[in-house]
């Protein structure tokens, strides 16, 4: 079941972000519902706000105020468990049919992270296998695996270019 489960965004009354989570977490749980609802998350930040008194403090803030993201399997019944709680306006989507995430959307939001591992080091020969440079060959300058990037250093028209691309579109090349 949980491999057809999405990830929706779901409106609610400014305020009441994590009475929501709360109820529907209680009602997930005494129904059994455990294999239909998978998770819930409010997306919070860290901000620095300085105070009339020119101090500084961290403070934690909602990234959609007024927003929860939950991954669901979509039914009738999950839709009227989650439709009925108290201060969910709805399902962001169109009439009543709620529009999921596209995979794009939850990695930006970082939602969800695909961990990629990584067979080479700096200085290693690799091949491009995927994108218009696919079938390249080059070196590693710079791995980044935080922003998902490595820096490959390619040989085109007789020239060393550097070509920035993600982690998965290299491999080390035998």
């Amino acid at each position: 079941m949980s491999d057809s489960a999405k990830w929706y965004v779901i409106h609610t009354y400014s305020g009441y972000e994590n009475a929501v989570k709360t109820s529907i977490e209680k009602f997930v749980t005494g129904r059994g519902m455990e294999d239909k609802i998978l998770r819930m998350e409010i997306p919070m930040e860290t901000v620095t706000e300085v105070t009339d008194s020119g101090a500084t403090k961290e403070v934690e803030r909602k990234v959609f105020p007024g927003y929860v993201l939950i991954k669901m399997v979509m039914t009738d019944d999950t839709w009227h468990l989650v439709r009925n709680v108290r201060g969910v306006t709805g399902f962001v989507g169109s009439a009543n049919k709620p529009i999921p995430l596209t995979e794009e959307e939850v990695l930006a939001m970082g939602m969800e992270k695909h961990e990629i591992v990584v067979k080479y080091n700096v200085g290693d020969h690799v091949k491009i296998v995927d994108g218009p440079l696919a079938s390249f060959t080059g070196v590693v300058e710079e791995i980044e695996p935080e922003k998902n990037r490595v820096s490959v250093m390619v040989s085109m028209f007789g020239r060393e270019t550097p070509v920035d691309l993600e982690l998965d579109q290299v491999e080390v090349q035998n």
